[in-house]
This record gives structure tokens, sequence and C-alpha cells, in this order.
């Protein structure tokens, strides 16, 4: 391809409202054009990145036997109605109505159209397994969409999804599966790990995350080092303490502490540290209140709450709710005569004369005790880790590390084949709901986390696999007559060895076509140049490298088409 005959609307300055490496590289090298908020244009450079995803994915999933459908965008409102989404999937779902005024929505995810699907044409555990996949548009309605086509509304990806007879396949498929990604990113080459995660909207019982490895990051992985545990913030596990024998318990006592509603507050008032309150966090799960008690230093993890109590929908609560339930203003409430539904964390065993609310305005309780004091209906892990916390398996302590999703794998067990009613016939002719995974990878998304990885300060160093060119030659001066034929002919021996060349002829100061060289981040740049023509040679040079090496004329393409075939994956 021919720089000229292209279409790559490079910019010099970043746009304002670029907010990560990847957004202001991508919009910068002319691979997309921003059209609302987290809406894109897809232009024919990144376009050629994307496809090349694209199909290392699919060639990966069609090794894996994953069999490719094309699900519809548009998907009926009945279905998510049958499974409970059209209500709790929120305002992230994009809803809309055909001329008859029947409901719809923009599709974010798949699970109920492949499920329908199953449901009318499998028919007997003969028929399983089975794998389907697709790629195709997404759309969710972010509340922020941000961070360019990492966290955009709509996204392109390739969604998976299995069904079996009965939970044994499953895992099976599950591995199969996990395998399969492992290959697609290392192919891709990219530094990447999975990791135990949160199953969140799309719901089952268990899943992992496929992490690349950046700094720049918006996931936190806690990580082992010893034993090679890692999950997200979400999912991390803390094992409860062994609580030993301690000070005697003291008398409860009221103290009046005007105006200290926060944790800091409430402990520089009262001269105590943040470990020794309980801290009071009222939520509304499925419409009922919940009353999380974490210790003062630690966070309330959401996520582990709404999974212990088996709820649909969580949510803070109102002011109004607050009050209602604690017959006090917001800041005042604590687990002594507290009558609410109360879910304590582990580490609440430890506080000793603990400081908590007192259920009244102005004033706290000091020298709380549990089960002295108040009794929780459920004790168990909903804090989020933090450093120094221990790994749930093995006691090492605990590393952080950042990361950007771009798989995620489920388990989803028969919710959605339960809830619309999927079954198939079992080998005594009984009619038994199927097994379900679901496997997801963010096609779109993987482009911006590779750019997030792989950066330096003049622009993106793709991995060879990756890049929309694997080699760029760049003749310093098209008007000299040897400069522009060397470089048309080189540009051509190596396109008939199958490299994907991209020949910059446009009339230009060179130092512009190297700035554009660097910004864009092909691989291997081939430099024609009068001065080393006298020479009779060219330079050599990797863009991740900061030298260049000089080649005879004669001998370049095979050294450019050896050094292409190593950095291929």
């Amino acid at each position: 391809m021919k720089f000229t005959k292209y279409f790559i609307p490079t910019l010099k300055e970043t746009p304002a409202d670029a907010d990560t490496v990847s957004a202001k590289l991508m919009l910068r090298s002319g691979m997309i054009r921003k059209v609302a908020a987290g809406i894109y244009d897809w232009l024919p450079l990144g376009l050629r990145v994307l496809h090349k995803v694209e199909r290392i994915i699919r060639e990966e999933m069609d090794k894996s036997g994953g069999l490719e459908v094309w699900l519809p965008h548009i998907q009926p409102k009945e279905f998510w109605e049958e499974t409970g989404r059209w209500t709790y999937y929120g305002k992230e779902l994009l809803r809309i109505k055909d001329r008859k005024n029947t409901e719809f929505c923009f599709a974010p995810t798949a699970e109920e159209i492949i499920t329908d699907l199953a449901r009318r044409d499998l028919r007997s555990y003969r028929d399983l397994p089975v794998l389907f996949y697709q790629f195709g548009t997404k759309f969710r309605d972010e509340i922020r969409p941000r961070f360019g086509v990492m966290r955009a509304r709509e996204f392109y990806m390739k969604d998976a999804y299995s069904f079996h007879a009965n939970e044994a396949d499953l895992d099976i498929m599950y591995k199969n599966v996990f395998d399969a990604y492992t290959r697609i990113f290392t192919r891709l080459g990219l530094k990447f790990r999975p990791v135990e995660a949160d199953t969140g909207t799309i719901g089952g019982n268990f899943s992992h995350e496929f992490m690349v490895l950046a700094e720049t990051g918006e996931e936190e992985v806690a990580a082992c080092p010893q034993c090679g545990y890692a999950a997200n913030i979400e999912r991390a596990e803390n094992k409860a303490l062994e609580v030993k024998a301690g000070e005697p318990l003291k008398p409860i006592e009221e103290v009046s502490t005007p105006n200290k509603v926060k944790v800091d507050e409430v402990a520089a008032f009262l001269k105590v540290k943040p470990e020794e309150i309980i801290k009071a966090i009222f939520m509304i799960a499925d419409s009922e209140p919940v009353v999380a008690l974490v210790r003062g230093d630690t966070e309330l993890n959401e996520p582990k709450l709404l999974r212990l109590l088996g709820a649909k929908l969580m949510r803070p609560a109102t002011e109004d709710e607050y009050r209602n339930v604690a017959r006090c203003d917001v800041g005042y409430a604590g687990p002594v005569k507290l009558k609410a539904k109360i879910v304590a964390d582990h580490l609440i065993a430890s506080v000793v004369n603990g400081v908590a609310g007192a259920n009244k305005k102005d004033f706290h309780l000091k020298n709380v005790n549990l089960g002295r004091d108040f009794k929780p209906d459920v004790i168990d892990d909903i804090r989020k880790i933090r450093p120094g916390d221990t790994c749930p398996k093995c006691k090492a302590a605990v590393q952080f590390f950042r990361g950007i999703e771009v798989g995620h794998v489920f388990k989803l067990g028969t919710k959605y084949s339960d809830a619309m009613k999927a079954t198939v016939l079992d080998e005594a002719g009984k009619p038994v709901p199927m097994m379900m995974g679901c496997y997801g990878i963010g096609v779109s998304r993987i482009v911006a986390a590779a750019i997030e990885q792989n950066n330096d300060a003049n622009g993106i160093l793709w991995p060879v696999p990756m890049a929309p060119f694997e080699v760029l030659i760049t003749p310093a001066n098209v008007s000299d007559t040897r400069t522009r034929e060397v470089a048309e002919s080189i540009y051509d021996s190596l396109l008939k060895k199958g490299i994907e060349v991209l020949l910059d002829d446009r009339d230009v100061r060179a130092g512009f076509k190297f700035k554009d060289a660097d910004l864009i981040g092909i691989p291997l740049r081939v430099t024609i140049g009068e001065k080393s023509l006298a020479k009779n040679v060219v330079e050599l040079k990797a863009r991740n490298e900061s030298t260049f090496q000089e080649v005879p004329i004669d001998t370049i393409v095979d050294a450019v088409v050896k050094k292409v075939l190593s950095l291929r994956q």
C-alpha cells in the first residue's frame, strides 16, 4: 500500500478530551475519529489492526471446535423479560421501539438470543456439546464513556456460548476455551494474565478475566507470587482471621460526637484508630434494606455482598431510606439494637471495645463488641483486599498490579436455560436444563489495550501480529529519481514475498515522515536516502530500537523477510 493512496490523517496535536495514552495515539495516528460520546469511526489504519485481531481469534475459536453464527443486534423485549434482565440490567440497556411500538433492545450481550436458538433446535443430549460464537457490534449505554474505545458505548466483540448435558462436560469446554484464549493473547504478542473474577450482570458461579498488563490499566488485581493465585479486586478473597483472647470487654458507653460522621473525623475526635471503628453501610438489595459492617480502615466490596445475598440488584440506600431504618441522621448509625438485616465482615470479630454509631444524631458508642452488643445475621468476607493482606490460599503476602480486561470466560450453569426453559432429553428420556458457558473477548478493546502496553514518547510500538503493516519504506526524498526507484523496487519485492508493506511516497520533509512513522508504530522501517545510496546501502531500523543498521541494497529484501518472520507469532 502506498501512503498517497491510503487514508492516514495523522494529527500533530492531541484532542483535548483524549483521556488515555491509547485514545491519544489512536486519534493522532489516524486510526479512529470521535463521532459522539463513546462512539467512534474506525478509519482504514485502525480497521486493519481490528481485522488482524479478529482473524487470530477466529482461527483459534475454529481450532477449538467453535461454530460461527451471526446473531441479531436488535433483540425482542420478551426474551429479556424471561430472564428478568429487562428490568435489572439497568440503564445501560438501550431500549428501542419499532413503528408498531414493539419494544426491543440493542444487544449489549447475547445470552437470551442464543438460549432461544438452543431451546428451539437442540433436542437431545446427543446434540451436545456445542460451542457457538459470533463477532458483532454491541452497545452499552455507559453513564460516563471514557478511555477512548476501551470504555465506549458502541464496541466490537467476539462472544461465544456453549451448551452441555452436564457440569463435567461444561468443565471440559471451559478449559478448552480458556486454553484458546491463552493462545490468542500469546499470538497477539501481549503480556497478559488470567485472574479469577466477579461474574457481574452476566451471572454464573465461576469466571476468569484475561488481563493485559499495563500500568495505566483501569483494573487492579491481587496476586500471590508464591502459589500463583490471582483475582481482580472485586473477587479477591480474604480469609477469616484467628481472633485470640485479648483485653476484657468494657461496659458500653454513649459519647457525644457533634458533627462527626466520617471515620477519620470520629477517630481523631475520640483518639482511636480507624481499625477500632465499626462502619455501617446501608444498601438496598432487591428492594430490601441491608446494613453491611466493615472495619473503619477497610472498604466494602459490593460485588462480594451482592453474591453473598444472592440478590439481582443492589445499590446504596438514599438518605431517606437510611433514616427510615436507622431512625437517625446519616453517619450516626450503628449495629446495636438496629432493626435491620446485618451482614458483618470477618474483621469485625477483631474489633474489641470498638466504636460504632449510637443511632442518635451527634452521638457514638464506645466499647461495642460483637456477640455481646450485637449479633449479625451473617458474618463473611465482604471487604476489599488491600496491601498487607495475605493470600487466601497459602497466606503469603499478596502483590498488586494493574491490568485491562480484554477477555472473560464464565460458567453460567443453568441460569438462562432454567429461566427460558431450554431443555434437552437426557439418556433416560427426561427433559433437563442445559448447562451453559459464556466466553467473551473485546476485539476493539484489545487494540487499545495493546497500545497502553506498547508505547513510548513518540507513539505506538505494535507487536508484529497486530501491526497495520509489518514494514514501512521511507524514501527521504521522492523527488530524487534513484531514491524513488530503489524504494519502489524494495516495495515490490517485499510484496511478492508476502510482507505487508506501506510505502511513504509523500513529497514531504524526511523529518515529517519519521515523526509519522514513530507515531503509527510500524515494527520495521527501511529508509532510503541519497547519502546511504552513495554507499550502496539502505538503513534498517526496528521501531523499538534507537539505532539503525546499514544493509546492502541487494540483500535488504532477504534481511527484512528474515526479520519479519522472526517477529511473527
